[in-house]
C-alpha cells in the first residue's frame, strides 16, 4: 500500500442523465455538467496506472530548452516544486515545478484539416490525483453545447496551466484556440508552459521504431500490458469523425463508446510516456537496460540541447552494447565531433583514423585529419596526404545528382580542398627552403 498524495479533487457535482431522454449519457457513463452557457456531458474516471511521476529539474530544463513556452532555468540539483520564484515568474515556476498542476490533453475532432469548420467534439483531460490519474472527458451532444464545454475547459486550464500533449502544438491547441476565438465570448486561457512529447519521442525512438504513433510507443517502449493499457478492438482514428456525424444525423450512439475509450487510452499513454521520457533525461537515471538505438537517439537529443558530456556517454554506451552495423559509422562520427568540440584532439583523431576507410564518411574523416595534422601537429606532409585522399574520394563520388545546388556545393568543396593542397605545398616548400636561405645568409655575412 502506497500513501496517497493528497486528497482526491473536489470536482463539482454532475446531474444524473434521464435515461429515456439521453441514452448517450447512460451509454458513456456520463453526467450532465452545467454552467451559465448551458450543458454538456462529462465522463469521469480515476486509474491507478500509470502512477504519479515527479520529474527532476534537469529533465524539465531539457524538455523546455527548445520549447516555445517560457524559458525558465531550473536548478537540476533541486526539487523544482521548492524552487523560489523571482518577481514576475511565480505563476510560471510554481505551476511548472508542480506536476500535480499539469494537464494532459487530447482531442477528438470532426476532421483533421483544422480551420473554422472543425470542431473538437470530445476534449479529454487528465491530471495527477491521489497517486494516480484522474480523467475527465468533455463531450458535445450537439454543436450548440460548445460554449459550455469551452468554458469548463478554460476553468480546468486556469487550475492547471501546464499543458502536456502529443502533437498538441501543431494540432490540438491551435484548434482549441481557434474555437475560443470563434465564440467571441470566452477568452483562450494562457498557458504557463506546453510540453509536446511528439518531438522528444521522435528523437528518442524513431531510429528503432520508424513510426512514433502513441499506440506504437505504448506497445514497444512503455509496456502496455504492464500498465493495463488494453487496446483490443480499438477504434481507427480515421473513422472517428464519421461515427460522430452519423450520431448527429440520428444514427446509433454505440460506436461513440469506442471513441471515448480510445481517447481515454491516449491520455493514459501520454501520462506514461512523460514518465519514460523524464526517466531517460534524468541525470541519475539508469541506462543499462536501454536498447542501443534508443541510446544513440538519446545521445543526439542531448547533444542538440547542449549536454555534450552526457551525449558522449550515451553514444559510447550505445556502441559498447551493440549498435547495429549501419549506424556505427554515424555514431563514431558523432563521438569524434563531440571530442573535437571538447578539445580532446587526440581522441577525435583516433576516431577519424578508424573512419578514414569508410565508403560513406571517409572523405569527411580525411578532411578532419588534414586539419588536425596541419593545425595541431604541424605535420604538413601528413596533412597534404589526407587532403589528397579526400580529393580522391570526392572524385570517386562522380556527378550522380541532377540537382544544380548539389553540383554547386560539390564544386565549392572541391575548390576548398584544392586551396588546402596549394597552401600545404607552399608551406612544405617554404620549410624545406628555409635552411638553405639561412646558410646563404651566413656565407654572405662571412664574406
Amino acid at each position: 500500500m502506497r500513501p496517497a498524495r493528497g486528497a482526491r479533487d473536489n470536482l463539482e457535482a454532475l446531474r444524473a442523465p434521464d435515461g429515456d431522454v439521453d441514452p448517450l449519457a447512460r451509454l458513456l457513463g456520463a453526467g450532465i455538467a452545467r454552467n451559465h452557457y448551458g450543458e454538456h456531458l462529462s465522463i469521469r474516471n480515476w486509474f491507478a496506472t500509470p502512477e504519479f511521476v515527479e520529474p527532476t529539474g534537469k529533465a524539465l530544463e531539457l524538455l523546455l530548452r527548445k520549447s516555445s513556452g517560457p524559458q525558465v532555468a531550473l536548478n537540476p540539483g533541486s526539487n523544482p516544486r521548492k524552487r523560489p520564484a523571482s518577481q514576475g515568474e511565480g505563476h510560471v515556476c510554481g505551476a511548472m515545478g508542480d506536476p500535480e498542476r499539469w494537464l494532459f490533453l487530447d482531442t477528438e475532432t470532426t476532421g483533421l484539416a483544422g480551420g473554422t469548420g472543425t470542431y473538437a467534439f470530445l476534449v479529454g483531460l487528465a491530471w495527477w490525483a491521489s497517486g494516480g490519474l484522474q480523467i475527465e472527458q468533455l463531450f458535445l451532444r450537439d454543436f450548440s453545447e460548445e460554449h459550455s464545454l469551452l468554458q469548463q475547459l478554460a476553468e480546468r486550464i486556469a487550475e492547471r496551466p501546464v499543458l502536456v500533449t502529443f502533437n498538441g502544438k501543431t494540432f490540438d491547441w491551435p484548434l482549441l484556440e481557434n474555437r475560443f476565438t470563434m465564440t467571441r465570448a470566452i477568452q483562450a486561457p494562457k498557458l504557463a508552459a506546453h510540453f509536446d512529447l511528439l518531438h522528444p519521442a521522435r528523437a528518442l525512438w524513431k531510429l528503432r521504431l520508424g513510426s512514433v504513433r502513441l499506440m506504437d510507443l505504448e506497445r514497444e517502449v512503455l509496456g502496455a500490458e504492464r500498465l493495463g493499457l488494453h487496446r483490443f478492438g480499438d477504434v481507427a482514428s480515421a473513422l472517428i469523425p464519421q461515427y460522430y456525424f452519423d450520431y448527429l444525423r440520428g444514427g446509433s450512439p454505440d460506436p461513440l463508446a469506442g471513441v471515448v475509450k480510445h481517447n481515454q487510452m491516449d491520455l493514459r499513454g501520454l501520462a506514461a510516456l512523460l514518465g519514460k521520457i523524464c526517466s531517460l533525461l534524468d541525470e541519475q537515471g539508469s541506462l543499462e537496460e536501454e536498447d542501443p538505438l534508443d541510446l544513440f537517439g538519446l545521445s543526439r537529443f542531448l547533444e542538440r540541447r547542449g549536454e555534450p558530456e552526457r551525449a558522449q556517454a550515451a553514444c559510447s554506451q550505445a556502441l559498447r552494447v551493440g549498435l547495429p552495423g549501419e549506424f556505427r559509422p554515424q555514431a563514431r562520427r558523432e563521438l569524434a565531433l563531440l571530442a573535437k568540440r571538447k578539445g580532446d584532439w587526440e581522441r577525435a583523431a583516433e576516431i577519424w583514423h578508424e573512419l578514414a576507410g569508410d565508403s560513406k564518411g571517409g572523405m569527411e574523416a580525411c578532411e578532419q585529419l588534414a586539419i588536425y595534422y596541419e593545425r595541431r601537429r604541424k605535420d604538413f606532409d601528413r596533412a597534404l596526404e589526407f587532403t589528397q585522399l579526400a580529393l580522391m574520394k570526392l572524385e570517386r563520388q562522380g556527378w550522380v545528382s541532377r540537382d544544380p545546388l548539389w553540383h554547386a556545393r560539390r564544386m565549392r568543396h572541391h575548390e576548398k580542398l584544392m586551396c588546402r593542397v596549394e597552401r600545404l605545398r607552399h608551406r612544405i616548400n617554404g620549410s624545406k627552403s628555409a635552411p638553405l636561405l639561412e646558410k646563404a645568409a651566413a656565407n654572405a655575412g662571412a664574406r
